[in-house]
């Protein structure tokens, strides 16, 4: 009876000394993922509703390859259909979300691309308004996603740190994925003049 007791006394003790040992610290970073994740699906939805305004603004101003057109509105339902939830951030999810992400990021590159055979187009005020909120957009983006990634560095490296992955493990904590390059990043663009 005594050595149960004792065994209980033990263990509430060690849980009480574990999880005064980094886990709040811990809930901390994940709260800051979390928030950073936030950040970045929100610049992601901000790209997503201009682009009907620059496709509308696009069909208006000019006779257009209608396949370019239709490309980019489907990456975009397909890029916002795709969601990943905060307490899923794992690798596998955080490449998915990328890929669809990735997808639209490439059908609007060829939609501005062709614009350039354009040149009426370019020159309407609301053309150029687009494509500045555009670029500032993808800016966003990119400090979200790096953000994100900080975040995400800082949260993994404390739960994977000693004594705190000892809580972490009690605790459920599990490593979040990063953001990476496209894979298309890997090949430089070809210039020509």
């Amino acid at each position: 009876m005594k050595r149960l007791v004792f065994g209980i006394l033990a263990a509430v003790i060690a849980v009480t000394t574990l999880s005064s040992c980094g886990y709040n610290s811990m809930v901390k970073l994940d709260e800051n993922v979390k928030s950073k994740w936030g950040t970045v699906q929100t610049q992601y939805q901000r790209r997503a509703d201009l682009i009907p305004n620059l496709v509308s603004t696009v069909k208006g101003a000019a006779k257009f390859e209608q396949g370019t057109l239709t490309a980019v509105v489907e990456a975009r339902a397909k890029a916002t259909q795709m969601t990943v939830k905060a307490d899923e951030l794992t690798p596998e999810n955080i490449q998915k979300y990328q890929a669809a992400q990735g997808q639209l990021s490439q059908a609007l590159g060829k939609l501005l691309s062709i614009t350039e055979a354009y040149p009426e187009l370019r020159a309407t005020q609301q053309f150029s308004d687009l494509s500045a909120q555009l670029e500032s957009t993808e800016n966003r983006i990119t400090v979200a996603r790096k953000d994100f990634n900080d975040a995400v560095q800082e949260y993994n490296g404390k739960i994977r740190s000693f004594p705190t992955n000892l809580t972490a493990g009690m605790f459920g904590f599990k490593a979040k994925g990063y953001f990476e390059a496209d894979a298309a990043a890997k090949d430089a663009p070809k210039v020509e003049f």
